[in-house]
């Protein structure tokens, strides 16, 4: 009998614009080390930005009573507005800033958040100004929408931001000011633990404000600070917020990092309130809502007792940084970006190697240590970095230390 061939039906080319969305390199680490831990090998993970802290009991109880009592319905588009109007009291009370609730919008993690300000915010062809490095999905939605990244590197290492004249410089060379609609930043930084101070990002809003660009601040890192102000330490971090600058600006937060919450996917965003009617109608259309059960437990999240789990583990992030970073300087690597918040080290390689990518491989493979390239964060001098993640307990980040004392001395 012979066979018959039959070809596919449906033979359409993936879009084009899926041909600028960059592979996230740091799940590859993570695929092959979870493959190497089949295999027998014990592997040390800083690769992936995820705290090792399982969810607060309160939080999770919070959860598993929403379940229990049914409550598995869609929300409203923007979110419980029991939880919207906590957030808003959040800002009044931490940060002194009102905020309508009405611009609020509770979101599937901070990735929702950001693919719903890309739709809201980007025509194709837009611009939209990003620091080099940066988190690299936020290039991959701006691209999903038809606009342009531009990524602009350090004026010099260390720098948490670009410049006022850098910005004014690309405005007005490189993209030209028509088309330049965003800025982008991150204020604590993924992936250099960079903080934006107080006057630099009032600063940095004035420009945008001036040259009528939106300006979008991710603040998912904000708690996970270790900077005190002459006050002292303030439960919840001391970082000012981007929406005390200007009320036009636009804000993505979330509960996944300081609250721990990484699966269960709650983030948001504030929108100027010009803008709060047509994102509620993006978000009705993109998700429907955040999950149900997640939103009732994050209602748990600001409340003090809950607060006080989450500062101990901050301390214990502070701890881990501080000895991390004294051990990667000691093994050789240079550290320029100050890791005052989040819980990442980027760490120049120059001594050692100028592929960071073989680098990483190199540290897997042969000596347990899971790390991230720095070509996942950018372009600029990306092949000199590498980033580590102190989201491991004390004990492993000393079995790394040793580890890359013997791979490197």
């Amino acid at each position: 009998m012979s066979v018959i061939k039959r070809e596919s039906l449906f033979q359409a080319p993936a879009a084009h614009r899926t041909r600028l969305v960059n592979p996230f390199r740091v799940m590859d680490v993570l695929e092959r080390a979870r493959q190497l831990e089949t295999a027998g090998v014990d592997v040390v993970h800083l690769e992936v930005g995820e705290p090792d802290f399982a969810t607060a009991p309160q939080i999770v109880a919070a959860g598993v009573k929403a379940l229990q009592q049914g409550r598995t319905a869609y929300t409203p588009a923007a979110g419980l507005p029991a939880l919207r109007e906590r957030i808003a009291r959040f800002y009044a009370d931490h940060h002194g800033v009102s905020v309508d609730p009405s611009r609020i919008l509770v979101t599937p993690g901070a990735s929702g958040a950001l693919v719903l300000a890309s739709n809201l915010l980007l025509n194709a062809g837009d611009a939209v100004l990003m620091p080099d490095p940066s988190y690299p999905c936020n290039r991959n939605y701006v691209h999903l929408v038809g606009g342009r990244a531009v990524l602009i590197p350090p004026a010099s290492p260390g720098r948490p931001a670009p410049t006022l004249a850098q910005l004014d410089r690309v405005c007005d060379s490189n993209v030209g000011d028509s088309s330049v609609k965003g800025l982008w930043l991150a204020s604590p930084a993924n992936p250099t633990g960079a903080v934006i101070d107080a006057p630099e990002m009032q600063a940095l809003s004035d420009w945008a404000s001036a040259r009528r660009v939106h300006l979008l601040v991710d603040e998912i890192y904000q708690g996970l600070d270790y900077q005190d102000d002459p006050g002292g330490r303030r439960a919840m971090g001391n970082l000012p917020t981007a929406l005390g600058c200007n009320p036009e600006n636009l804000v993505v937060n979330s509960f996944s990092k300081y609250f721990g919450m990484t699966g269960w996917r709650v983030g948001w965003l504030v929108v100027p309130q010009a803008l709060a009617v047509t994102a509620n109608i993006l978000a009705q259309n993109l998700f429907i809502a955040a999950p149900t059960p997640a939103q009732h437990a994050a209602l748990r999240a600001f409340d003090e007792d809950v607060v006080e789990v989450l500062e101990q583990r901050r301390e214990a992030f502070r701890q881990r940084r501080d000895f991390f970073c004294d051990a990667l300087r000691s093994v050789g690597f240079s550290l320029p970006w100050q890791a005052d918040g989040a819980f990442y080290c980027y760490a120049g390689i120059e001594r050692f190697a100028d592929d960071s990518e073989a680098f990483c491989r190199m540290l897997l493979e042969e000596h347990g240590v899971a790390v991230t390239p720095g070509t996942d964060f950018g372009e600029h001098n990306a092949n000199s970095y590498v980033r580590f993640a102190f989201t491991a307990a004390m004990p492993r980040l000393e079995q790394a230390a040793e580890r890359l004392q013997r791979a490197l001395a």
